[in-house]
């Protein structure tokens, strides 16, 4: 497929010896557009009952001395609104085909409890359900994700949900959500029909799923002028077969509108330590960037099987788990999956978001793991306080290419061996145009070295200033927010850089991320 970013590395850096001697990377611009949409649901966030996310994170009840909004906590409330949230997965992850809707609606004192046997056996009180849920997206402008119990629970369960959901008949379903106080349906429209249907979501095969999707997919119906777009439980990492085999069998005939895909970047393995979150060694750094960015290679073969079945382009490609992956805090819960959050993940974002950018004709969405207080975090919380997390920040400095029309550059940079088979660019970046506005996101992966990039337009005029320009960076890779203090990596204004007859001259500093704005 046609890539819009190239990095040049290797032997063309013998060619370009010029081009480098005055700086550490040049990056040429083609700024006549491609006309190709960076979709704002690559930004989007997945919310699972798994450890603190919900239960502490989004939601602590109307009557929590917690100060919230209608009981969802107003630090994060506020936090999430700021950060443009596009979409929102929830109830699962592993949680979803454990998960039976009816249980979570109605006066609260009344619902079920549960053990959440998937993640560490905590009580499940059901508190936050579809309402909760639905009314957060509702108030915050973010399209609801559902994902579907196929695993443990049934056609009709299913069906049913949706008709409560999104019916505006005179219905059993329809009345009883309007009893429980809701008189107008809700919009949902990304429906998935069950999660890692290989594995946690009832370990089955790809032909035996397929058949299940299809039987699902034909209950579940468009009501009340909804429209559902419906998700196949997609491949974990590298398992090219199940994606083929979904792509024969089901199809968009079928009612498949996507296909989801779980990648993690996690260098340690799933059984045992993975390392940790915090500690880590220069190499460890580099060898977690190139993990990292093999999800290119993987996007890439997955996308390949859906162009030689789908010519058309009908069934999109769905990230929606990604995100580092590393050991629990020290006292933790282990099944909480509570972990720190450093200039690292940072790093991770923005060359996960550099890489999605190009793929956007299949890849229409991407959701990370998770919102809050769950692996790669947007936001952690205790008690009282609230910290924003390094990765909170490149979500929202790179919120601009949200729905901005991608613009193609070629990127000369040199790259870093680690010991995976990926090399890691000096420099990466995405360009985008929305509003009259160029916005350029810039990435220096050394830990040690500022790098000076040259920016060059095909248009000589394509540049006359920069109207705004901030960076993330911090004195060390290990560096975090915590309770206490939460601003030890936070954007800040960014000045070292300058328009000049050869284009616009930028001195990234060590182990950075700059946005800037040009008109």
């Amino acid at each position: 497929m046609h890539k819009f970013t190239t990095i040049i590395t290797g032997l063309a850096l013998l060619c370009a010896s010029v081009s480098l001697h005055a700086q550490d990377a040049t990056i040429r611009i083609h700024d006549e557009g491609t006309g190709v949409t960076i979709p704002a649901e690559i930004y989007g966030q997945f919310s699972e009952h798994l450890g603190r996310c919900i239960y502490g994170g989004l939601w602590v009840g109307k009557d929590s001395k917690v100060p919230n909004v209608e009981g969802y906590r107003k630090d994060v409330f506020d936090a999430l609104k700021t950060l443009k949230v596009p979409v929102m997965r929830w109830p699962g992850g592993c949680f979803a085909d454990d998960y039976h809707w009816m249980d979570g609606i109605g006066p609260q004192e009344k619902r079920a409890y549960i053990a959440n046997n998937n993640w560490g056996g905590t009580l499940e009180d059901n508190s936050f359900g579809t309402h909760e849920f639905l009314n957060l997206c509702e108030m915050l402008g973010i399209e609801p994700y559902i994902s579907g119990n196929v695993g443990s629970g049934s056609v009709e369960e299913m069906a049913k949900w949706v008709e409560y959901m999104t019916s505006d008949a005179s219905s059993n379903m329809a009345d009883l959500r309007r009893a429980n106080g809701r008189e107008e349906p809700w919009k949902v429209k990304y429906f998935g029909i069950g999660n890692e249907a290989w594995g946690c979501g009832g370990n089955m095969t790809p032909e035996y799923y397929s058949d299940l999707f299809r039987r699902y997919a034909t209950y579940l119906r468009d009501l009340g002028g909804n429209h559902l777009y419906k998700i196949a439980s997609g491949a974990s990492d590298y398992d090219y077969n199940w994606t083929k085999v979904l792509m024969n069998n089901i199809g968009a005939d079928k009612g498949m509108k996507g296909i989801s895909l779980h990648y993690y970047t996690n260098i340690g393995g799933w059984v045992g330590s993975k390392t940790s979150a915090t500690q880590f060694s220069d190499a460890t750094y580099y060898t977690t960037l190139s993990k990292t960015i093999e999800i290119e290679e993987v996007l890439q073969k997955h996308i390949d099987i859906m162009d030689t079945i789908d010519p058309e382009g009908r069934v999109d490609l769905l990230l929606d788990e990604w995100g580092t992956w590393f050991d629990v805090e020290p006292g933790t819960n282990p099944g909480h999956l509570y972990q720190q959050n450093t200039m690292r993940d940072a790093i991770v974002a923005a060359l996960n978001f550099d890489i999605f950018h190009k793929y956007t004709r299949r890849l229409k969405m991407a959701n990370i793991a998770q919102v809050v207080n769950v692996l790669q975090a947007m936001i952690l919380t205790n008690e009282t306080e609230m910290v924003l997390t390094p990765t909170y920040h490149v979500f929202e400095m790179y919120n601009v290419h949200q729905d901005a029309e991608f613009v193609a550059s070629d990127i000369l940079t040199k790259t870093v061996k680690s010991d995976r088979k990926w090399p890691v660019p000096e420099v990466d970046a995405t360009v985008s145009r929305k509003d009259g506005v160029m916005n350029i996101s810039l990435v220096n992966t050394d830990l040690k070295k500022a790098k000076k990039v040259l920016i060059t337009f095909d248009n000589e005029k394509a540049v006359s200033a920069i109207t705004a320009a901030r960076v993330l960076t911090s004195k060390d890779v290990h560096d975090y927010n915590d309770f206490g203090k939460a601003n030890v990596v936070e954007p800040k204004a960014f000045k070292d850089y300058k328009l000049t007859k050869a284009g616009l001259e930028v001195t990234l500093p060590p182990c950075s991320i700059a946005v800037l704005a040009a008109k």
